[in-house]
């Protein structure tokens, strides 16, 4: 039985199953998860077989909500003999290669846990041989090639994998679909880091430029100590800061910061309106996104980028209504967003929202 393989966050492996449940059904392709909790990854079984294809060709990485990576499985090796793991995962890899798709990536990972953790050593050693094994048999570029398919081998056990492929405009670009930063030594919070993968992996390049150009205005409510507002800041936009506690000093330094020990969700901005609102509050998420849709339905802002705090349970569910409602009352708008969710690396029990007015 084919399969599509899903990375997430240990912890959030229902989550992952029910997303992949859900829009696996819009599109028509039904079977059902496996998982153990804690694993780091979810494996849906297909009753059609050819419907792992399809779903690894439609559905992007991109496009969920608690997906690292997507992978269509082709076989999974159980028992792999110590002393030769190479053969059978190269020959399973050769059997399953399709002539018309060019192999321009190889891919060697694991769960994003303690456990896949130790595999890590052992598993950049195996791309190495790997590697050369499938150049040898003209299984896979001389040079990588980011548009070609990629070749994955997903290691659970050192003598137990997965062996798949994904499609370049459906996967993630980076290892384990993990996007890492380096902590700016000059901002104030680590929470800094959420609003930068947020930039640097939700919007394009084009994006980018529109929402954060210099000299724009910009709300961050729940402010305090300027995590979120140090990233406006970088950028040269001025920042209106919301939140009782006290904001950093070297922010404040700055001359683009005005402080106000205000109730973010009573706050308006001073001249009207701003280009981007930023909320990283800790609150009830359907509150929260009422209160986003506020700004953006009243165009006190144009965009808006913010985070959902998460509950112990029913966290696909409740993502789920709170943005229906949000995007329902975006939908009577004359107005088009481009609106994504994302439960980013640098998350924890929360997902990320852009959206962006077009």
């Amino acid at each position: 039985m084919a399969s599509l393989l899903g990375y997430c966050r240990a912890g959030y492996e229902a989550d992952l199953a029910n997303e992949l449940s859900a829009r696996a059904a819009q599109l028509q392709c039904y079977g059902y998860p496996k998982f153990v909790r804690g694993q780091g990854y979810v494996e849906f079984d297909c009753y059609n077989p050819a419907d792992a294809d399809k779903l690894g060709q439609r559905l992007a990485v991109a496009d969920t909500v608690f997906a690292r990576q997507l992978v269509v499985v082709t076989s999974t090796l159980d028992d792999l003999p110590r002393e030769d793991r190479l053969s059978p995962v190269l020959q399973e890899i050769i059997d399953h290669d399709d002539s018309a798709m060019v192999n321009g990536l190889l891919l060697v990972e694991h769960a994003d846990t303690d456990e896949g953790k130790e595999l890590a050593k052992f598993c950049r050693k195996f791309a190495v041989v790997l590697r050369q094994g499938l150049r040898k048999g003209n299984c896979l570029t001389y040079k990588e090639k980011p548009q070609g398919r990629g070749v994955h081998v997903f290691f659970t056990q050192f003598d137990r994998c997965l062996v798949g492929y994904s499609y370049p405009d459906c996967r993630s670009a980076y290892a384990n679909g993990i996007y890492r930063l380096k902590f700016p030594s000059a901002a104030p919070s680590r929470s800094t880091l959420k609003l930068e993968e947020a930039i640097l992996t939700m919007l394009t390049p084009a994006q980018q430029q529109q929402v954060f150009r210099e000299g724009g205005r910009a709300v961050d409510l729940g402010a305090c100590p300027g995590g979120w507002t140090y990233q406006l800041v970088h950028r040269q936009m001025y920042v209106e800061a919301i939140d009782n506690g006290l904001i950093d000093e070297k922010l404040m330094a700055s001359g683009l910061v005005e402080h106000f020990a205000a109730d973010g969700f009573t706050y308006r901005p001073q001249f009207g309106r701003v280009d981007l609102l930023v909320c990283d509050m800790i609150e009830q998420p359907d509150r929260v996104a009422r209160l986003m849709g506020d700004w953006l339905v009243n165009r006190w802002a144009e965009h808006a980028i913010f985070n959902l705090k998460l509950p112990m349970k029913k966290r696909y569910e409740t993502v789920t209504q709170a943005m229906a409602d949000l995007t329902a009352r975006l939908q009577k708008l004359d107005d088009s967003f481009v609106i994504r969710l994302r439960h980013l690396y640098h998350d924890r029990d929360e997902i990320t929202v852009s959206i962006l007015r077009e």
